[in-house]
């Protein structure tokens, strides 16, 4: 009896924990999921990076990378954080806060980023084992120009790191999955119910670890891809693959976007179309996994 009344114990603690993160994310998702474009909606864009300051501000300094592409400027927001050693090579996390034209961008990327800030908040709490920096990219919906700002002067500054990590929609699911490539469906499975990881070649001996560690919690499937993804485009549509095109090894952690969210890029881009709790999974199993690097 005292065993069963223990393992009731730990499963209760365990709901209890769920349902927290999950209350957090909704909360900053209620704020991100907003027009929020660098050229049409200027304003909900520095509503949302003035959000992420405070938050990411509330745990540490918070550099301002600031860009410029040709007309256009942006500002990246860094937090770094201590490991538990901190002489390895950092980890950089990293999620776009800007939004598509006309699109309140729930899925793309305010989960990414409400999944960041919740990252945040507990490695705080709990070191990893290397030092963990997190970036808030800006202007990702307009060619990726912030990752490819700070991956050019990170590279150029000599910077080493042991991988960097794109966070990018993580809270759709659906009963069909499509793919880029038909023969894909066999080896992955019809339903759009896991998280996809996309690594460059050179990162695919950390995959079935960060697999079976991410898979605790949320399905999980691997995608090594060779030559920085060029054969299929479509895995190279998020602030990973300007770290591919300068050396880095990089990975996507990703729902698969529009191979599965109908709503991608449109106005129904909504809050109420996640699956939270798919959410919820997804950020334990990202910290879990990240966690083991």
């Amino acid at each position: 009896m005292a065993d069963s009344a223990a393992a009731n114990g730990r499963e209760s603690a365990t709901t209890a924990t769920t349902s927290a993160r999950q209350e957090r994310l909704q909360a900053h998702l209620e704020v991100l999921a907003r027009p929020r474009h660098a050229r049409w909606d200027a304003l909900g864009l520095l509503a949302v990076r003035a959000y992420i300051r405070e938050r990411l501000g509330d745990l540490g300094p918070v550099e301002e990378h600031r860009f410029r592409s040709g007309i256009d400027d942006g500002t990246n927001l860094i937090l770094r954080l201590p490991g538990r050693q901190n002489g390895l090579d950092p980890l950089l996390v990293a999620a776009h806060y800007d939004g598509p034209l006309n699109s309140p961008g729930a899925d793309d990327n305010a989960t990414g980023v409400a999944t960041l800030l919740e990252l945040a908040e507990r490695w705080v709490r709990q070191p990893p084992r290397r030092p963990v920096w997190l970036v808030a990219f800006d202007q990702e919906e307009w060619g990726m120009l912030g990752s490819a700002a700070l991956a050019a002067d990170l590279r150029a500054a000599g910077q080493k790191l042991k991988l960097m990590v794109s966070l990018e929609m993580l809270g759709y699911t659906a009963p069909q999955q499509r793919y880029p490539i038909a023969a894909m469906r066999a080896l992955y499975g019809e339903r759009g119910d896991f998280i996809a990881v996309v690594g460059n070649t050179a990162t695919a001996p950390l995959l079935p670890g960060l697999a079976r560690r991410m898979g605790r919690h949320v399905p999980t499937r691997v995608l090594p891809v060779p030559n920085r993804g060029r054969a299929l485009p479509d895995v190279r549509l998020s602030d990973h693959s300007p770290f591919w095109d300068v050396g880095y090894d990089a990975l996507l952690i990703t729902d698969t976007s529009f191979l599965r969210n109908p709503h991608y890029h449109l106005p129904s881009d909504t809050i109420d179309s996640l699956d939270l709790p798919f959410l919820a999974s997804v950020t334990e199993a990202v910290a879990v996994g990240l966690d083991g690097l």
